[in-house]
């Protein structure tokens, strides 16, 4: 099933110069980017990205170091497409507790903060946003995207991947 989904490389996968090396593990997977742009979330953004949801599941505090974390810097926002790309951007991307995560992940090999050290300094920093399940990528894509810039072009290796 072909799908789209949003990716967030955050402020410190910009800061820190990987913006290259997560566009690489996504594209060598057979991900295709159908609209990529470097955005500052203003707070109405952030608090429509992180929504109350995040306040039941892990608490207001928890929400609030979310947004102030995605406006600390610039973002490079994604719609990536392909066979089951909600699933496999996750699992391209590691679980969200860096300390967490299996190498071989983005999360498992560019960041090593243990959750115990997370939650202490109450900073999230783990490089990238994937989109939970369908309803969220669809929610989250329209609040960083129009549907002018979102393109649909073919690539020539699609045949092959999406067969």
């Amino acid at each position: 099933m072909i799908q789209k989904t949003l990716v967030l490389i955050k402020p410190d996968g910009v800061q820190r110069g990987l913006i290259g090396e997560i566009i690489k593990r996504l594209e060598q997977r057979g991900l295709k980017i159908i609209a990529m742009k470097m955005v500052q979330a203003d707070r109405i953004l952030a608090e429509k990205h992180y929504t109350e949801s995040i306040t039941e599941k892990h608490g207001e505090k928890a929400r609030i170091s979310l947004i102030d974390y995605i406006m600390y810097g610039p973002v490079i926002a994604m719609v990536v497409q392909g066979s089951s790309a909600i699933t496999l951007v996750r699992k391209i991307v590691g679980a969200t507790f860096p300390g967490d995560a299996d190498i071989g992940t983005i999360r498992g090999d560019f960041t090593h903060m243990s959750k115990a050290r997370t939650r202490q300094i109450n900073k999230g920093y783990n490089l990238v946003h994937a989109s939970e399940n369908e309803e969220d990528s669809k929610k989250e894509i329209g609040l960083w995207f129009s549907d002018k810039e979102i393109h649909d072009y073919k690539l020539s290796a699609e045949d092959y991947l999406l067969g």
